[in-house]
């Protein structure tokens, strides 16, 4: 990074990271309520990072012809530290496990739900029309049917 930015007039005296920076110091063996200075340093230092790897990545998109910065863009502006991006591919690798594992668990869900009627969500007898078989067996009034599923948390258990 070449040289700093200057700080927009509104963004002076603004943290923007207060709150991790000070679980990091103490992660790191700080004092669990650090020196107000020391987190306003840290702040500076990681906003210009972020704002300064911002700028590179926009300016290598234009050049590139392109009006919108890709992710390309800043792996390319990282690629000199090896460290940085291997963090940053390794972050990217987890979240496409995450976002992969997420459309799984709903997928599964959602199929699990229909069979099991719900995972313990109430739902109506009869269907739109009154129909039989569209959302109830009965084709009732739309009476909510308690399926002996609760929900705990994040945990579906079998009640009873």
């Amino acid at each position: 990074m070449a040289e700093p930015r200057a700080r927009a007039a509104r963004q002076k005296g603004q943290l923007n990271f207060e709150k991790e920076l000070r679980g990091l110091l103490y992660a790191h063996g700080d004092d669990p309520d650090p020196l107000p200075e020391t987190v306003r340093v840290l702040d500076e230092i990681v906003t210009d990072f972020i704002i300064e790897t911002c700028h590179v990545a926009s300016r290598y998109a234009s050049i590139n012809g392109r009006q919108k910065v890709k992710l390309e863009d800043f792996k390319f502006v990282v690629s000199k530290d090896e460290r940085l991006l291997g963090r940053m591919t390794e972050l990217i690798g987890m979240e496409k496990e995450l976002k992969q594992a997420r459309k799984t668990f709903n997928m599964d869900e959602g199929k699990a739900g229909l069979e099991r009627g719900g995972l313990g969500r109430k739902r109506k007898r009869g269907g739109k029309g009154g129909e039989k078989g569209e959302e109830g067996e009965d084709g009732g009034d739309g009476e909510e049917v308690d399926d002996g599923m609760e929900e705990f948390g994040a945990f579906t258990m079998i009640a009873g």
